[in-house]
């Protein structure tokens, strides 16, 4: 990994090592230049030159610098496909499909596939190292067991060949479905705990991570649903799928240019002939019925055969689609399913507050009482320390008699209270 980086990564610029001596030399009009700036990089950036990994079918690769309008026109792209590769801007997940060319920007991996290369942009992400050294081992591999089947089968091809642009993209699918399942595990992993110990003990710290762990897997789950939306739009749609068979088309061009050649060639040859003499018997009608409807039958054929491949294509290409659809909505299974014990213990410390909340009610509605029936204790002491004379206040056992009747009053006053509030559901108990 490291001799590819080394080897992989653009040279360091002589202006960056000989920074420091340009910036303390002053220049011819006795002024200091500015400190930190690279003039060479400004212009290199002012012309657009852009570092691409190459890789070719052999899986040998190679650091090219191009500007956009170059790679525009080698690949025959518009400039709206490129914008979505660069990388200081953000864009979702996509897999576009063009005349000679197939867009990725799946996560990290941002790439353009052709019938003969992989272009990628010359980055530090690990990622995209780990993509390039993937794609060459399987494309060395594929090849020895290509010449060694060729050797084998006289020529026969398998049925579990793939062209060069679908094993790009399958290398492509995988590290992004890989690098989205690891984080969705690692999620889990994290949050499972967390979520156990908030049941158990409910504190703003707990909360708080709860809080962030949520957010971080709203995140990681609209990203897999980008990625899982797009592979099932290209599964649904045929016409999408067949125009990323850039080897089939490939093949179709070079066959066509052959046959506009030889035609060239044979309105040559009938130029040359026109001055040659002609035979006096002609061809009966009967053999030239015969050779047209000959024709006709060929042309069906072939087109018949043409359709059944392209159909063939689709179906290799949707299967490849439909492994990786099932792995990238086993994350979003598996992200689902943590929302959802995020969402079932919310429920279930609601569930608790809600408990403390009523124990705090119905302890405030018993203090309320409690208060009620000491009042009432409180009013009879007011009433027999009042200045003016009464009968009732001169016997001897009154005032007992009084707080007597006034605490039974009190008790059963309490106990309706109780019996009301339990027997009539308005509170646990």
């Amino acid at each position: 990994m490291s001799e590819l980086k080394e080897r992989l990564l653009p040279p360091r610029p002589a202006s960056a090592t000989n920074l420091k001596d340009s910036v303390s030399r002053p220049s011819a009009s006795g002024r200091q230049p500015l400190k930190g700036v690279d003039v060479s990089g400004l212009k290199k950036r002012g012309q657009g030159l852009r570092s691409w990994i190459r890789v070719d079918t052999l899986g040998d690769t190679q650091v090219i610098e191009v500007d956009k309008f170059t790679m525009m026109r080698r690949c025959d792209l518009p400039a709206r496909d490129l914008r979505l590769l660069d990388p200081l801007f953000v864009y979702p997940s996509t897999i576009l499909g063009r005349e000679k060319a197939i867009v990725v920007n799946l996560e990290q991996i941002r790439c353009i596939i052709t019938a003969d290369e992989v272009l990628l942009l010359n980055s530090l992400d690990n990622y995209v190292f780990r993509y390039v050294v993937e794609l060459q081992q399987r494309l060395k591999t594929s090849s020895v067991g290509e010449v060694w089947q060729q050797d084998n089968d006289f020529g026969n091809s398998s049925p579990d060949y793939l062209p060069f642009e679908f094993r790009a993209l399958e290398v492509a699918l995988e590290a992004a479905c890989t690098f989205l399942d690891s984080q969705a595990s690692e999620l889990e992993i994290e949050a499972y705990p967390l979520l156990d110990e908030l049941t158990s003990k409910i504190s703003t710290l707990n909360l708080e991570r709860v809080r962030r762990l949520k957010s971080r897997l709203v995140a990681l789950t609209r990203r897999v649903q980008k990625v899982r939306d797009e592979i099932e739009q290209l599964m649904d749609d045929d016409g999408d799928m067949a125009e990323m068979y850039l080897t089939e088309k490939k093949k179709r061009m070079e066959g066509s240019f052959d046959v506009d050649q030889s035609s060239l060639g044979n309105r040559s040859n009938d130029c040359l002939s026109v001055y040659a003499p002609v035979s006096p018997v002609s061809s009966p009608p009967g053999s030239q019925r015969l050779e047209k409807s000959l024709s006709i039958a060929r042309s069906r054929h072939d087109s018949a055969r043409s359709s059944e491949g392209a159909t063939e294509n689709i179906e290799e290409l949707e299967m490849l689609l439909e492994a990786y659809f099932v792995v990238i909505d086993s994350t979003l299974n598996k992200l689902t399913s943590l929302k959802e014990y995020i969402d079932d213990t919310e429920d279930f410390i609601n569930i608790q507050l809600d408990n403390v909340r009523n124990q705090l009610i119905q302890f405030e509605l018993l203090l309320t009482t409690a208060t009620f029936v000491v009042a009432i204790f409180g009013v009879v002491a007011g009433v027999f320390g009042m200045n003016f004379e009464i009968d009732f206040f001169q016997q001897r056992d009154a005032f007992k008699w009084v707080l007597i009747i006034t605490g039974s009053c009190g008790m059963v006053i309490f106990l309706a209270f109780i019996w009301f509030f339990k027997y009539r559901r308005l509170m646990p108990l």
